[in-house]
């Protein structure tokens, strides 16, 4: 299981160089059924906000509805939030990604941003690494 990140999932939305290949080459490896995969609740009010602000609504609405067609939402509950808040991640919304991956038993949580999670206890991968682990 992995945790998709809204970070690679914006850039595939948005098509942004020189992310967007990779990670939605990872997409289409979890659509495939090379993984399962799982999102955070709180990922898709980021998707939907910054690809609308970018695009428009309707084009932010089909992605998401694109993304469930293979991944579930991390089920999470107010002990995850708990444990989100007590993480050591200066970052609040990426202790969030943390409990979410933890909630769904992810093996790594995929994002490009992975010096954010350095004190993550949940291990990180690029999209690019990500590729090579599905790979294996």
């Amino acid at each position: 299981m992995l945790l998709l990140d809204s970070d690679m999932l914006i850039d595939v939305a948005l098509d942004r160089p020189p992310y967007a290949d990779a990670s939605r080459a990872v997409l289409g490896q979890v659509a495939e059924g090379a993984e399962q995969a799982c999102i955070a609740w709180h990922s898709f009010s980021n998707i939907d906000y910054i690809v609308t602000r970018e695009l428009d609504r309707a084009i932010a609405r089909a992605f998401i509805e694109g993304l469930l067609e293979f991944a579930q939402v991390a089920a999470t509950t107010t002990d995850d939030l708990y444990y989100a808040l007590s993480l050591p991640l200066p970052d609040f919304e990426d202790a969030m990604q943390v409990a979410a991956a933890r909630a769904c038993d992810a093996r790594y949580i995929v994002t490009r941003n992975v010096r954010d999670y350095v004190d993550s206890p949940v291990p990180t991968l690029t999209p690019a690494d990500a590729i090579a682990e599905l790979s294996r």
